[in-house]
């Protein structure tokens, strides 16, 4: 639910990176930190937790434009991939504009993706997100390992809703930038066809 800043003549929106545990929701937001030039970014914040973190930033892009005279704010955020921290997430997702979900192709963490993306799932509702509406893209991390799923098996058990999704090495930034891209573009459209 982006927020209108009247004063700043500015719209902020809220993507947020989910996924199971140590699947690449961090090094995603990191590399786009680290390629955004943008001198009006904010710094990157992290909120520690035991195993995981949670990180953040917002930056303005200059290639979305503007709409009806106000810039575009998109905030960045990481949930932790863990469901001991199930409450965090909840509290990261409200009032969330789109979502990527990073799943690790990795053979061995397909179980892991599947609950995390049926726990993504159970959290949109519990907001009154329906998760076929909502701007939304797969990601499909770390194809340079060797032992991964294809990406028919990964559609099969991740893309029931047929949502755009990407291969990506987040190490690398393959991938990273065409996800944010799709999102931002989406929530971007959304809010042409809105009012402010």
């Amino acid at each position: 639910m982006s927020f209108v800043h009247q004063n700043a003549k500015e719209i902020h929106c809220k993507i947020v990176y989910y996924g199971p545990s140590l699947g690449g929701k961090t090094t995603n937001l990191q590399w786009v930190y680290n390629k955004t030039v943008d001198p009006a970014k904010s710094t990157l914040h992290e909120l520690p937790t035991d195993v995981e973190r949670t990180l953040f930033f917002d930056f303005l892009p200059v290639h979305v434009g503007e709409i009806r005279g106000f810039k575009t704010r998109f905030h960045l955020y990481t949930v932790p991939g863990q469901v001991v921290y199930d409450a965090s997430r909840k509290l990261i997702m409200k009032g969330l504009d789109g979502v990527i979900f990073v799943a690790d192709s990795q053979r061995e963490r397909m179980q892991e993706n599947i609950e995390s993306l049926a726990n993504l799932e159970k959290n949109l509702v519990l907001q009154g997100y329906d998760i076929k509406e909502i701007p939304m893209a797969i990601q499909y991390n770390k194809r340079d390992l060797p032992n991964v799923c294809s990406v028919a098996e990964l559609r099969t058990a991740l893309n029931k809703h047929n949502s755009p999704d990407f291969e990506a090495t987040a190490s690398e930034g393959v991938g990273v930038i065409d996800s944010l891209n799709y999102v931002s573009k989406s929530i971007i459209t959304l809010l042409k066809g809105g009012d402010i």
